[in-house]
């Protein structure tokens, strides 16, 4: 096997750190072609469906993959910009926002690079962008708050598969969770009370988290418990009471149990309840995609509409937004402490510079 190497590399050029900024993906056009790729992909990732292999794979390629394109493509075309998935916009400008924000923090060379875990870019293409730009260490931000073996740990996966093929291999840290930062818990208290300022205050503020099967619980996936914790903390920082949030999980597929409560069935029922007006986040999503503007602000605000509720707001995911960039910096800072001291050549360097200077007065 020959191992990747950097093409033009000498050994005097300085280290620089890089940082990967890395999401789940999207399809790369709304089209039943582009979004069979896209899920060809996603759900054979053994992350995903915890089935066995042979089994899954003819329940993928015989009956999902040839049913549900149309229909997904048809849901990525209602909320495609002119300048491409909603997903991958948010990821690029939040990287791009980075960057300088990086800069103004660290006092050596840093490179800020996205990644999908699924299309374009990939994590591979990212991984080489920073080495590229000559990243000797390099963190990896998976923009998942909330930790989850379906998420996090399949990010995880396609790094190792990266890297088996480099010869040089960089020095590596990867965040798997900032569910309870409290940088993070500001960002989304700043967020809630600034659109609360213009759209008024609701009789329910609902914390909907994309769902997982319920036996990854019982298996031991910290998700479940993690998205409790984000939500609790947020609801304490801006003093609700306890009747007014609550917690439901979106997004299930299949006929097994997932996490509860589901967040439709919640909707559809709390008119019933005297709820009139209802406000939803997803803080488990750090860019808005199909499932908070297409699941969440049309599917569900039709659900609670016709149900009887009268007044139905979904809140934005922290995106670019201005307090979300300094906490992923101050994040990213935090991470990369010691990364950011001066390189062991370079203190030699400056060492025996100083004893010149000593020796000279």
């Amino acid at each position: 096997m020959a191992f990747k190497g950097s093409p033009g590399f000498t050994h005097d050029q300085p280290d620089q750190i890089g940082i990967l900024l890395t999401n789940l993906g999207t399809p790369d056009a709304p089209d039943s072609g582009a979004v069979r790729r896209y899920l060809a992909e996603f759900l054979a990732d053994p992350r995903i469906v915890e089935m066995p292999r042979w089994l899954w794979r003819i329940i993928l390629h015989g009956v999902i993959l040839r049913i549900r394109p149309p229909k997904v493509a048809h849901a990525y075309a209602s909320v495609w910009r002119e300048d491409g998935s909603p997903l991958l916009v948010y990821t690029r400008k939040q990287a791009r926002a980075l960057q300088p924000a990086l800069e103004n923090l660290f006092q050596q060379p840093v490179t800020v690079a996205m990644g999908m875990r699924y299309g374009t870019p990939s994590l591979a293409a990212g991984l080489n962008e920073l080495k590229a730009a000559g990243a000797r260490r390099i963190l990896v931000l998976p923009l998942y708050p909330q930790y989850s073996a379906t998420t996090t740990a399949s990010t995880f996966d396609a790094i190792a598969d990266e890297l088996k093929t480099w010869r040089w291999l960089p020095e590596l840290h990867m965040l798997t969770q900032y569910h309870d930062h409290p940088g993070y818990i500001s960002a989304l208290c700043t967020t809630i009370e600034q659109f609360q300022q213009q759209h008024g205050i609701p009789q329910k503020l609902l914390f909907s988290f994309h769902g997982l099967p319920k036996r990854y619980l019982l298996a031991g996936d910290p998700y479940f418990c993690q998205c409790h914790k984000t939500a609790r903390l947020v609801a304490e920082q801006l003093g609700l009471a306890d009747d007014a949030w609550q917690v439901t999980f979106q997004s299930r597929f299949g006929r097994e149990e997932w996490l509860q409560p589901y967040t439709d069935f919640t909707l559809k029922a709390l008119p019933g309840e005297g709820i009139r007006h209802v406000q939803v986040i997803s803080p488990g999503f750090a860019s808005d995609c199909l499932e908070t503007l297409e699941e969440i602000d049309m599917q569900n605000r039709e659900f609670f509409l016709k149900a009887g509720g009268e007044h139905f707001d979904y809140i934005p995911a922290l995106n670019d937004r201005p307090e979300h960039i300094r906490f992923l910096a101050d994040l990213v800072s935090e991470h990369t402490g010691a990364w950011q001291s001066v390189p062991i050549a370079d203190a030699v360097t400056r060492e025996q510079l100083a004893k010149k200077e000593g020796a000279g007065q």
